[in-house]
C-alpha cells in the first residue's frame, strides 16, 4: 500500500493542507481500491462513509432524469476527490460515479476526514473552498445549458475535454466517450449529437476515428462556443 505522505497526488489536491502526521494517520486507515472500466464507484441515493481520492484514471458523474435518461454532470481525473460533499453534509450521494478507464483510488473513512478538519484549520477551510468551487461550476453549467445552443455546448465540451484530459500519442483526446455520452453531456438526443459531430468533421473542425476525436481547429471551436 502506498503512503499518503509520499503520494504526489496529495500535493495537488485538498490533501496538500494536511500535516505529515495527518497524512500518516490517513495512510494507516485508508484502503487502496482498483476499479475496471465500467465499474460503478457509488450510485445515486446511497450513503457513503468516506471519500475517494483518485490516483489514476477517469470517471463520469451522472444522474438519471425522470424519464430515465442519463445526464453527465462532471468528469473526474487523477488528483481529484469524490464524495466529500455527501460526507460533510451526511446526506446520500446525488450522483452516480462510473469509471471510464481502469481506475486506482484510495478510500478514506470519514472519521479521518473529520478528525483532520477538527485539528487542521487550513484543511477545513480548503474543504469548504472546494465545495464552494464545485457550486460555482454547477451554476455555470446550469447557465450554459440554459443560454447556449446545443452546437455551442458541443464546442465547449470538446475544448473542455482537450484542456482537462489532454491528447494521446496520436493527437486524439485522451478520453473516449460514446455518442450517447456526448449527447448526455450536452443535453440533447443521441441522433442530434451524431449529426453535430459529423457536421464538425465536414467543416474540418475535428477528425473522427471510431469513438476517438481529434481537435483540428481550436480557434473556430472557441468562436462557436462563444456564440459567433
Amino acid at each position: 500500500m502506498s503512503k499518503c505522505e509520499q503520494c504526489i497526488i496529495s500535493e495537488f489536491s485538498t490533501l496538500k493542507s494536511l500535516s505529515k502526521d495527518d497524512l500518516k494517520n490517513i495512510s494507516y486507515h485508508k484502503d487502496s481500491i482498483d476499479f475496471k472500466k465500467g465499474d460503478v464507484l457509488f450510485s445515486e441515493g446511497t450513503i457513503i462513509n468516506g471519500v475517494y481520492c483518485i490516483k489514476e484514471g477517469v470517471c463520469k458523474l451522472s444522474r438519471l432524469s425522470a424519464n430515465g435518461k442519463e445526464q453527465i454532470v462532471r468528469f473526474i481525473k487523477g488528483g481529484d476527490m469524490l464524495g466529500y460533499r455527501s460526507v460533510l453534509s451526511e446526506e446520500p450521494v446525488s450522483l452516480t460515479v462510473t469509471a471510464l478507464k481502469d481506475l486506482k483510488a484510495c478510500y478514506i473513512p470519514k472519521k479521518e476526514i473529520f478528525d483532520a478538519m477538527k485539528s487542521n484549520a487550513k484543511f477545513s477551510m480548503d474543504m469548504i473552498k472546494t465545495v464552494c468551487h464545485d457550486l460555482k461550476d454547477a451554476n455555470m453549467a446550469i447557465t450554459n445549458m440554459a443560454q447556449k445552443s446545443v452546437k455551442e455546448r458541443l464546442a465547449d465540451t470538446l475544448l473542455f475535454l482537450k484542456e482537462t484530459f489532454g491528447l494521446d500519442k496520436d493527437g486524439y483526446l485522451d478520453i473516449i466517450l460514446t455518442r450517447e455520452e456526448f449527447s448526455s453531456v450536452i443535453g440533447t438526443a443521441t441522433e442530434s449529437a451524431i449529426r453535430l459531430l459529423s457536421g464538425f468533421k465536414k467543416k474540418g473542425l475535428i477528425a473522427l476515428d471510431g469513438k476517438r476525436v481529434k481537435v483540428l481547429n481550436e480557434s473556430e471551436l472557441i468562436r462557436i462556443s462563444q456564440g459567433f
